[in-house]
């Protein structure tokens, strides 16, 4: 199996630790990975994508040119990478910030309400999570349980507390693909 997604939104969404948390499971997991950040030039509210390559086999290149997916969390980042997504890929779009649809139809398109979601679940920054959870319920490329464990690395021993509400983003996310 080989994975290439494109994750893009505003700077403070959580794209660049979704990236890492989905680059650290492969790893867990004995894959190959890839993680390549790409910062606007404001941090916060800014621009900000990275491209995530997980593999079987090794990663010549972390450069994306033809993805096998995109998380997009904004419009400005549909507009930007929807394109460069290979036919017959697959995008996953936070229609709490995007009120566009794709504009491809030789992609298979989620269209997941991830703020309103996370608003339910009480925690409105892990709307990053629920688009990852739908994401890895579609590919397969990486288990639930891997991301929850990587989870614990990237937040750090003070927010391990953050693991249930996590869990549940996923689960939520993962049953619009299902």
């Amino acid at each position: 199996m080989h994975e290439e997604v494109i994750m893009a939104g505003f700077g403070g969404q959580g794209v660049m630790s979704m990236g890492q948390i989905l680059a650290y499971s492969g790893m867990l997991e004995g894959k190959e990975v890839s993680w390549l950040p790409s910062y606007g030039p404001e941090m916060r509210g800014g621009t900000a994508n990275c491209n995530v390559i997980v593999s079987d086999t090794s990663v010549a290149s972390p450069v994306i040119t033809d993805a096998t997916a995109a998380i997009i969390m904004n419009r400005p980042s549909l507009n930007r990478f929807q394109d460069l997504i290979m036919a017959g890929g697959s995008i996953f779009i936070n229609t709490s910030l995007v009120d566009e649809k794709c504009n491809r139809d030789d992609l298979q398109a989620y269209y997941i309400p991830a703020n309103e979601i996370a608003d339910e679940l009480g925690n409105n920054r892990i709307a990053n999570m629920i688009l990852l959870g739908a994401y890895i319920e579609h590919t397969g490329i990486v288990s639930a349980k891997s991301v929850l464990n990587s989870l614990k690395e990237v937040l750090g021993e003070s927010k391990v507390h953050l693991l249930p509400i996590n869990e549940e983003a996923l689960k939520r996310g993962a049953s619009f693909v299902k």
